[in-house]
């Protein structure tokens, strides 16, 4: 894939991603997430302070994030890159609001804008430096 369908890839339709971390320990760790793209193309996700992976960003910053069409003729596109966190309460609502909307519709969006901008979350903006995707695997 190009860049262009990589970033269109990822954008429609909306498919949940995985993200890879490294617990402190060295043993990995995956989960699922929401996700969403500024204009830069970093990945941004809202995730609990206290969850292994809001644990594991904040002491190893290096992740990775895969998204993937699991029907035929199969696609992915997997991101690895930089993690910063922020805690900054106004950022998060404004993010947490637009990914409540991507994955839920624009009528639930501010619900979960406003359930996900609170104290215990972090905003995470994951900048890649290296981008890998493939299309239509099993053609």
């Amino acid at each position: 894939m190009t860049a262009a369908e990589a970033r269109a890839f990822i954008d429609e339709p909306v498919r949940p991603a995985m993200l890879a971390t490294v617990r402190p320990d060295g043993r990995p760790h995956l989960a699922p997430i929401w996700i969403d793209l500024d204009d830069d193309g970093c990945v941004v996700f809202t995730t609990g302070a206290d969850t292994v992976k809001g644990r594991a960003l904040r002491s190893e910053p290096r992740v990775a994030i895969c998204v993937d069409d699991d029907q035929p003729p199969f696609s992915y596109v997997l991101i690895e890159g930089t993690a910063q966190v922020s805690t900054d309460l106004d950022e998060m609502l404004v993010w947490a609001t637009r990914i409540g909307g991507r994955y839920m519709g624009a009528d639930r969006a501010e619900e979960f804008g406003r359930r996900n901008a609170v104290e215990t979350e972090l905003l995470v903006m994951v900048t890649p430096t290296r981008i890998i995707s493939h299309k239509n695997i099993s053609d």
